[in-house]
C-alpha cells in the first residue's frame, strides 16, 4: 500500500470522528411567560468572549474550544473562534482585532510562546484578561491565569512504559519547537532516560504538530535510521503520521508508537495494536476549566496563576475503560 493511501485512510478516519452536529430544533413559542425571568434577563450583561487556537486542524482544539463554547453558551454569551492556521503574524491581528471589538475575555493558545508577547501586551494594555490554554506563554506575567494538561508527566510516563517494556531502545522524538506544551513533552521524555545510556535519542525534527509534517518527516528518519525502536510524537497526529510512514516503509513491526492527547482516532489505533499507547489529556476538561475560571475573573474572584490537568497514559491493557468513540 502507498504511504498517500495509508494518510488518506487515517486521515479520512480522524475526519468522521471529528463531523460536527447537526443544529437542534428549537422548542415552540408558549404563552405562559414568566415575566420576572425575563426581566432577570434583561438586566444580565452579556459578555463577549474571543478565542484563538494555534490551529483548528487538529480534532484536540475542536474539541477544547466545544468545551468552553458549552459553558459560555449555557450563560447566554458569544464565542468568536479564530484558526491563525500555525501563523504568528496571523494570530497576533487576530488578537488586535478582538481588542478592538473590546471582547471582555481572550482564550489564547499560542502558536508561538515567545513571539506571541506583542499581542499579550496590547491586551494587557487594553485591560482585557487572557486566559492561556493547553500550551502556555513564555511571559507568563502577561496573562491571568494558565489552564494546561501536565505536558511535563505526559513524556514522564511514555518513557516510563517504554522501560518496562524494553531494556534497551533506539528513540525517535517527533517534537514542536514553538509550543511550550510540546517541549515540556519531549524534555520531560529526555530527561527521564538522560542517565540511562541504553535508551539513545537517535533522531529529533520538527512536525509542527501536524499529521500530514510528520510522515514526510518520519520517511527521512526511517531512511537515515537501520534501526528504530519507539517514536515518540508531541501529540496523536504526529503518531498517525509515524504510524503512517512506518507502514509504508513496512517498518511498522515491532516499533512502539506512542502519542499524546486521547484522541478517539488514537484509542482506536491503540486497541487495535498499531499505537502502542497515548497520553490522554481532557480537552473538553481544559475547556471547562478555562471558561468557569474566566467567569470568576469577571466577577472580581481571584483564580490560580497555573491550573493543571492530569494526565493518563493509555495503552491496550486500559483502553476499554475510556472507550473510543470521544474524548475523555
Amino acid at each position: 500500500m502507498t504511504a498517500k493511501k495509508i494518510l488518506s485512510i487515517i486521515l479520512t478516519g480522524a475526519l468522521t470522528l471529528i463531523t460536527l452536529a447537526g443544529c437542534s430544533s428549537k422548542p415552540a413559542a408558549t404563552t405562559n411567560t414568566n415575566d420576572s425571568k425575563n426581566s432577570a434577563e434583561a438586566g444580565k450583561k452579556h459578555y463577549k468572549f474571543g478565542a484563538t487556537y494555534m490551529t483548528m486542524n487538529n480534532p484536540f482544539f475542536v474539541a477544547l474550544n466545544d468545551g468552553i463554547k458549552a459553558v459560555v453558551e449555557a450563560n447566554g454569551d458569544t464565542l468568536v473562534a479564530l484558526d491563525p492556521a500555525l501563523d504568528q503574524n496571523k494570530q497576533i491581528s487576530q488578537i488586535e482585532d478582538l481588542i478592538a471589538q473590546k471582547v471582555d475575555a481572550i482564550f489564547l493558545n499560542p502558536v508561538d510562546w515567545k513571539g506571541v508577547k506583542p499581542a499579550l501586551e496590547a491586551a494587557k494594555k487594553a485591560g482585557i484578561p487572557i486566559i492561556n490554554v493547553d500550551a502556555p506563554v513564555f511571559d507568563e506575567d502577561l496573562v491571568t491565569s494558565i489552564v494546561a494538561s501536565d505536558n511535563y508527566n505526559a513524556g514522564v510516563l511514555v518513557a516510563q512504559d517504554v522501560m518496562k517494556k524494553l531494556k534497551e531502545a533506539n528513540v525517535v522524538l517527533l517534537e514542536h519547537p514553538t509550543a511550550k506544551s510540546a517541549i515540556d513533552r519531549t524534555k520531560s521524555f529526555e530527561d527521564t532516560v538522560k542517565d540511562k545510556p541504553e535508551y539513545k535519542i537517535v533522531a529529533k525534527q520538527s512536525s509542527n504538530g501536524q499529521l500530514e509534517q510528520a510522515m514526510p518527516v518520519m520517511e527521512n528518519i526511517i531512511q537515515a535510521q537501520k534501526k528504530i525502536d519507539v517514536v515518540m510524537g508531541l501529540n496523536d497526529p504526529t503518531a498517525l503520521g509515524a504510524l503512517a510512514a512506518l507502514q509504508a516503509a513496512k517498518r511498522e513491526q515491532g516499533v512502539l508508537i506512542y502519542g499524546v492527547d486521547g484522541a478517539p482516532e488514537a484509542k482506536k489505533m491503540v486497541k487495535e495494536g498499531k499505537i502502542t499507547g497515548t497520553a490522554a489529556q481532557s480537552p473538553k476538561g481544559i475547556g471547562k476549566t478555562a471558561a468557569e475560571t474566566v467567569y470568576k475573573v469577571l466577577k472580581g474572584e481571584k483564580v490560580e496563576k497555573n491550573i493543571k490537568v492530569p494526565v493518563t497514559l493509555i495503552t491496550k491493557e486500559n483502553v476499554d475503560q475510556f472507550g473510543v468513540d470521544g474524548w475523555q
